[in-house]
């Protein structure tokens, strides 16, 4: 997602969105670590946009 449609979500939108991206990283990290992650990139992103999440949510607060 883009920056700017990531500030035009809600706090409790945000909450939901990040818990739903930190489900999937670790599901993608345990299968990285049994070897069935086709798309090791996909880790990559995602720990960029958890964080991308948190700046934009501890700025509204």
């Amino acid at each position: 997602m883009k920056s700017k449609d990531i500030r035009e979500l809600s706090v409790e939108e945000l909450d939901k969105k990040l818990r739903e991206m930190r489900d999937e990283l670790l599901g993608l990290n345990i299968r990285k670590r049994t070897g069935q992650v086709e798309n090791t990139g996909r880790i990559r992103v995602l720990r960029r946009d958890i964080a991308r999440f948190e700046t934009i949510k501890s700025q509204k607060k």
